[in-house]
């Protein structure tokens, strides 16, 4: 092979790599005192829990609406009292948060995927769920849509989850606020696996998960403006995107299937009437 050809395809490489995900790239361990690791040349990320001290990582880039794909796969065997989170959250005392929150359980029982969205800082929008796999045994994707009219929860490309942008009755929506990509592993057995009843059995640690093939195609936040703006930066077509009736279909089953918890059929809590949201889905 001439010289000419060899520099051509060591330029494709380096490209290749530059547009591919990786960790040592776009995220920052911020806690855990070398719990977290960044492995495989920054194809993998994985975060650890020990009794003494848990891990997390955030994005580098501030992202206000985007696609926004990872893999993960939980810490298997007995996991209860362990949350694995994983979520969007501004950095204001008013805070929007999109959230993905895995509660670990006893091995051979179901962990629970919680699901939550606040905006200015109010959440309690709670919608819980059973996983119809196990999501200790490989890889699966958890996806955030979040365009100006809805934000999106799926899993392995199956909607889970829709909260519609509501401002016209009053209910504030995360529009405006930029946030960043968090994940963290740590000890909640105060509440995390039956309510606090199960306490973490720390002969298992330390725990680990795992991370990989983080894909976001979202407009990115910089010096109070965004990349999408300039007409960089994103394919704009999932800022329109909405679920077709395939995947209204597949929310349904879901639903129907394995939510567990509505925040929305939660009379109880909500003696005074349910929150406004609810009346209107």
């Amino acid at each position: 092979m001439d010289f000419t050809k060899l520099l051509a395809l060591t330029i494709l490489a380096s490209i290749f790599v530059l547009g591919s995900a990786n960790f040592y790239r776009d995220f920052d361990i911020t806690w855990g005192d070398g719990r977290g690791k960044v492995l495989n040349n920054g194809e993998l990320l994985t975060l650890s829990l020990d009794k003494a001290s848990g891990s997390g990582f955030e994005s580098k880039n501030d992202y206000l609406f985007g696609k926004i794909d990872m893999q993960l796969k939980l810490v298997p065997g007995n996991s209860a009292g362990t949350v694995t989170a994983y979520y969007l959250r501004s950095n204001e005392s008013a805070w929007d948060e999109i959230d993905f929150e895995f509660l670990g359980n006893l091995s051979g029982d179901p962990y629970i995927l919680h699901t939550n969205v606040f905006s200015q800082g109010k959440g309690n929008r709670e919608q819980q769920f059973y996983l119809w796999f196990d999501p200790t045994a490989d890889f699966h994707t958890y996806s955030l849509l979040w365009n100006p009219q809805r934000i999106i929860f799926s899993v392995d490309g199956t909607p889970i989850r829709e909260f519609k942008n509501m401002e016209s009755i009053g209910v504030a929506y995360p529009k405006n606020q930029p946030m960043r990509i968090h994940s963290s592993l740590w000890n909640a057995d105060d509440w995390a696996t039956r309510g606090g009843l199960v306490k973490t059995d720390w002969s298992k640690a330390p725990f680990t998960a795992s991370y990989r093939n983080f894909n976001a195609d979202a407009c990115v936040w910089s010096n109070g403006a965004s990349s999408c703006n300039s007409g960089s930066g994103s394919d704009s077509a999932w800022l329109s995107e909405q679920l077709d009736d395939t995947k209204q279909g597949r929310l349904k089953w879901v639903q129907q299937n394995y939510m567990i918890y509505n925040y929305c059929t939660d009379t109880k809590r909500f003696p005074q009437g349910l929150p406004a949201e609810c009346a209107a889905n």
